[in-house]
């Protein structure tokens, strides 16, 4: 832990509250004027959805998309709070119009237009999300990015109804990506059309200290991949700026690797687990029309879900290293604490969680609930708690004092 941020405890009347101490790296005007450059009231808990790049990349058209919302809805993810439909890069045409130059869409691949299938997704009760780049083309090259044209694009993505803006960091002539991710903030904010904004800046600057003033979210890292060291290489990176999220601007280790195939269920759990105690963006990224029943059960589960958007919007931290076990904690609502053992180990291992560790007075009775299998474990804990988990897996659990 840093001199920025610490985790503590006070018990005041016998109930525990846990504070997040802030050492502001940036003083009270500065913060004041991110606050009202992104005053667009979204994002108070992190936004969850969908987004085409995992699986897909380039491969997208109109029908997959539409195809993809109505998954979302009939599998009953968009009742648990999943509700963006966020189409990434190889949407468009290679140039911009004539005359006003403007994006336009690859009139293949989504022939009825952007507009017209923002309509559709906002039929079915989702939201509209696109993607774009803080430079001359998008990642891919297939398109133009939006730099030096972000007033036309927020007007073009306002006009189509988009409710969550991707902006990426490619071909970027080497300009401050502070003042590349401002442009398009402040563009944003003058359509008067709220859009939630994800700087996808890859973590080469920092920006968890200084893209708060400018958008809801920002990637921590580099790319994530489908494998389970590359998962938590990147849950490592991105803990480290626990203390940076807070309701309406969060950090995000990049989108959701679960049902794509290169990891077990277990892991895939791990995967789920870390990304909602971190509270990151629940951006998933298989194909929702061919879900297997364990991937529908993974991001389904409630409970994890309620961790993830719970309103005190506190990330988790690692708090203690047994060498490849790892256990997480984190305030929530209520006076309660959640707790994620992780074992990275390929053998089955006992990990202990000690309330020293996580926030809690040595003495505090508390009653633990185990979020993947669902039931409240007998009695009462005191101190600390410990449980056997196979390799590669984890237990994740709520606290609530008894009094």
């Amino acid at each position: 832990m840093n001199n920025r941020t610490a985790a503590s405890t006070r018990v005041v009347d016998g109930e525990i509250r846990i504070a997040l101490l802030i050492v502001l790296a940036v003083d009270t005007s500065r913060r004041r004027r991110g606050r009202d450059l992104m005053a667009n009231s979204v994002g108070l808990t992190p936004p969850m959805g969908w987004n085409s790049w995992n699986h897909f990349q380039c491969d997208i058209s109109e029908d997959l998309i539409k195809e993809t919302a109505r998954a979302m809805v009939s599998s009953g993810l968009s009742k648990l709070g999943y509700k963006y439909i966020n189409i990434d890069d190889c949407w468009g045409h290679l140039e911009r119009s004539a005359f006003v130059h403007l994006l336009e869409p690859n009139a293949t691949k989504f022939p009825s237009g952007m507009a017209a299938l923002g309509d559709y997704i906002h039929s079915l009760g989702l939201k509209f999300g696109i993607y774009s780049c803080a430079g001359n083309f998008t990642c891919s090259g297939t398109m133009p990015g939006s730099l030096g044209h972000e007033e036309e694009d927020a007007k073009t993505f306002a006009s189509w109804g988009v409710d969550y803006l991707k902006y990426d960091n490619c071909f970027n002539n080497n300009i401050n990506p502070k003042i590349r991710f401002k442009a398009m903030s402040e563009a944003l904010k003058r359509t008067g059309h709220p859009i939630f904004y994800s700087i996808c800046e890859w973590g080469d600057m920092q920006p968890a200290f200084w893209a708060n003033e400018f958008g809801n979210s920002w990637r921590t890292t580099d790319d994530i991949s489908d494998q389970w060291d590359r998962m938590l290489c990147i849950a490592d990176k991105n803990q480290v700026y626990a203390d940076r999220a807070r309701p309406g601007t969060w950090n995000d280790p990049d989108m959701l690797e679960v049902g794509n195939g290169g990891m077990t269920y277990d892991e895939y759990v791990v995967h789920f687990s870390i990304w909602a105690i971190s509270k990151a963006p629940l951006i998933i990224g298989c194909d929702l029309r061919d879900m297997s029943n364990d991937t529908l059960t993974i991001l389904s589960n409630e409970e994890v879900i309620a961790v993830n958007q719970d309103p005190l919007g506190i990330q988790a931290m690692k708090v203690r290293n047994y060498g490849q076990r790892y256990v997480w904690a984190g305030p929530l609502s209520k006076n309660r604490v959640v707790v994620l053992l992780v074992n990275r180990k390929e053998t089955v291992e006992t990990m202990t969680a000690y309330w020293s560790d996580i926030g809690l007075p040595t003495n505090k009775a508390v009653r633990a609930r185990d979020l993947w299998l669902h039931v409240n474990l007998d009695g009462t804990f005191r101190g600390n708690l410990t449980a056997t988990l196979p390799g590669h897996s984890c237990k994740m659990f709520i606290l609530t004092p008894t009094s």
